[in-house]
């Protein structure tokens, strides 16, 4: 994997509620993007929380994963939540509640794609959770790309896209040009080089 983030608080702001995580789980790799609700402090604590449930609990199931950090977030302003599991047989799995969007972008004979946009399930992690929870699964190739981003990114389609620059450059570019000012912001990019030999 080749995989990068960026991210800002809000003009004015030393925190950010935005966090990322990229864990390896053993049996493949774990990204999530949080987005405490509102900014500062509080958004900021929500976010933590989360991120600890997660790096001591990577190994156990996305729809599990959602749940404990629900549990550990009821006493915060709560969060959403989009998490995708790259495994070895080539497949990504991912689970969102909330509005961190995340698209899987491959490049095709015209240029970047869309391959897949996560569905999202309305509610707010750690205020009101989703009576069903089910991660979809599809198919990764070598050179796709996994991008997340939080609501203080402006949605941007495919066509805005150089799949050819690093993950670095592409998450950096995105949060300069498209960074709202009145969010935090935050992009995750991740491209998938092939199972390991």
């Amino acid at each position: 994997m080749e995989w990068s983030t960026a991210g800002r608080a809000l003009p004015g702001q030393d925190v950010s509620g935005d966090r990322a995580l990229v864990l390896d789980t053993g049996a493949g790799v774990l990204f999530a993007v949080l987005d405490g609700l509102g900014h500062g402090a509080p958004a900021a604590e929500a976010a933590q929380r989360a991120t600890a449930i997660l790096t001591e609990n990577c190994g156990e199931p996305l729809d599990v994963l959602m749940v404990l950090c629900h549990r550990a977030m009821v006493e915060t302003r709560g969060a959403a939540v989009s998490l995708a599991l790259i495994e070895p047989g080539e497949t990504l799995q991912w689970l969102g509640v909330g509005n961190v969007d995340s698209r899987l972008l491959t490049l095709g004979p015209a240029g970047t794609e869309l391959r897949a946009t996560m569905l999202l399930t309305g509610g707010i992690v750690g205020y009101r959770l989703p009576s069903h929870l089910q991660p979809q699964t599809l198919p990764i190739r070598p050179g796709d790309l996994l991008l997340m981003a939080t609501d203080g990114i402006v949605a941007v389609g495919p066509e805005s896209l150089d799949l050819a620059k690093s993950a670095t450059a592409i998450a950096g570019d995105l949060l300069a040009r498209d960074a709202k000012d009145t969010d935090d912001a935050l992009v995750l990019a991740a491209r998938f080089r092939g199972p390991c030999p």
